[in-house]
């Protein structure tokens, strides 16, 4: 997590903060506006159908739950980013808040196996925190990981007034900005969709796994 950008992902960096930079302030705060609406709107409806948490577990047994599950949804994230990369851009589109939907339902689901009470908004921001792990830039992410070490011995805030949600809706964006496109490209987009979307939901999960690991090695 702390290793420094490489050099491909700094140029490629650069070319995103270029691009960003051409981008209007208004279309800016537009996109910011609805990333913060749909994944409050997620976070809040998420916890309807996730699992009691597991208390008194082993961490063996978590992890074998924890590899189960991501696989459920790496195959599902897989075949959702088939069908709408076979459809072509409308459906492509509609592809980008139906899998923010999974990545977070993942995130529920692996934190009541870990033992943790995700209807609590401490964990909830957890959540936001490894989801931003797992799609952030070096720099990006080194400070995040600052932000979740000891975390369950630290004073969190009470509602999301503080939260970077352009931070989160940039980094995220330019996580997935090239692969994304590549989706969209006529014929080969459901395959590319398909293999997108799973390394996407695996990269998630094995970052989810490892944050839920230190918490559980820390008790």
């Amino acid at each position: 997590m702390l290793r420094p950008a490489s050099a491909l992902d700094r140029a490629a960096k650069g070319l995103q903060g270029r691009i960003n930079r051409l981008i209007p302030e208004r279309v800016h705060g537009a996109i910011t506006a609805v990333m913060e609406r749909i994944t409050r709107a997620i976070l809040t409806g998420a916890d309807l159908t996730t699992a009691p948490p597991m208390i008194g577990s082993a961490l063996a047994e978590c992890d074998r739950r924890a590899l189960a599950a991501i696989d459920g949804y790496r195959k599902t994230a897989a075949v959702e980013g088939g069908v709408t990369g076979a459809a072509g851009f409308w459906l492509g589109v509609a592809d980008f808040p139906a899998l923010l939907v999974l990545k977070f339902k993942l995130l529920f689901d692996l934190s009541a196996i870990y033992g943790h009470e995700a209807e609590r908004f401490e964990e909830r921001l957890y959540i936001l925190s490894l989801f931003q792990l797992a799609f952030s830039g070096a720099d990006h992410r080194a400070a995040v990981v600052a932000g979740i070490e000891d975390w369950d011995a630290g004073i969190h805030p009470t509602d999301f007034d503080h939260f970077d949600w352009r931070a989160f809706q940039q980094e995220y964006r330019d996580a997935i900005d090239l692969p994304k496109m590549a989706q969209m490209i006529p014929i080969v987009g459901a395959p590319i969709g398909a293999v997108v979307n799973w390394s996407l939901v695996a990269r998630l999960g094995e970052t989810a796994m490892n944050g839920y690991r230190m918490r559980w090695l820390a008790r």
